[in-house]
């Protein structure tokens, strides 16, 4: 395993559109006094007055550093974009979706939960709403008949697939085991990025998430929903926005390369048949 490095958490925020919601989210983060921080953040081609407030905010923080692409290029290659320019005292990563308001209770709870556990790989917190609605931040992997009963109209057939998603291993002292977490805000230690890698950029837009948390479980490592710890998302879901669109479209086909690459519909147990020790 590679060395730990620095003591800064280098955060990782990606934009597109997001004017109502980036400076709330770039000043959180730099509100944090409790160790060094380095911010990225990368602009997927926006053209609603995001840039500009971020270069405004980058130009009197020199903590920032803003990468800024023409178009969308999906959530997998602009992230890696940040992850490979991360520095040398870059010691953990946090990754954030841009409508997210962190905090540094959090922030030191998720850290702290990495450094008191060499097992665990991925932490995330408990997120809610600024309402205060409570969301389903750590899940059960995917399988088809989830995702089906989800997508049907029928009420009580859709929320038995939310059931069928809900993690089932016990919380134990605030934390519980799970398939995968929602990227909108993960925390890992840089030597766990080191030997995972990048993002997988095949995936455009979804579920790059269930594929990197599948990947952190397979280098032995276990993902968890840390209770304990608990951050703002307004959770955009821009995938359900209209029922034809690019994104939905790109989320498609994410699901069909996800299921082809652990070769599974169903038994989601087969993408951990060579990992019993890391089945959830």
């Amino acid at each position: 395993m590679a060395q730990q490095k620095g003591s800064a958490v280098g955060f990782v925020v990606l934009t597109w559109n997001s004017a109502e919601y980036a400076e709330k989210c770039i000043r959180s983060i730099l509100r944090i006094e409790s160790r060094p921080v380095a911010l990225f953040v990368v602009d997927n081609g926006s053209v609603d007055g995001t840039v500009e407030i971020v270069e405004a905010l980058a130009a009197q923080d020199e903590r920032m550093r803003l990468f800024k692409e023409s178009e969308n290029r999906g959530t997998t290659v602009s992230r890696n974009i940040a992850l490979r320019n991360l520095g040398e005292e870059v010691g953990y990563v946090c990754i954030l979706d841009s409508d997210t308001i962190v905090n540094e209770d959090a922030v030191e709870a998720l850290i702290a939960l990495l450094e008191s556990d060499p097992t665990i790989g991925l932490a995330g917190p408990t997120m809610r709403t600024s309402a205060g609605a409570k969301q389903l931040s750590g899940r059960n992997l995917p399988s088809l008949g989830i995702k089906l009963r989800k997508a049907c109209p029928v009420s009580a057939i859709a929320e038995k697939g939310a059931r069928m998603e809900r993690p089932s291993a016990e919380i134990v002292n605030g934390v519980q085991d799970v398939g995968y977490l929602l990227s909108a805000c993960w925390m890992m230690r840089r030597s766990v990025l080191d030997e995972v890698g990048m993002l997988d950029e095949r995936i455009f837009y979804a579920p790059e998430d269930v594929d990197y948390c599948v990947r952190v479980h397979r280098a032995g490592f276990r993902v968890v929903w840390c209770h304990n710890a608990e951050i703002i998302h307004e959770y955009q879901r821009l995938s359900k926005r209209k029922l034809v669109s690019k994104m939905n479209w790109e989320h498609a086909k994410g699901l069909v390369y996800y299921f082809r690459k652990y070769g599974y519909l169903f038994n989601t147990d087969r993408v951990f048949d060579e990992y019993k020790g890391y089945l959830i």
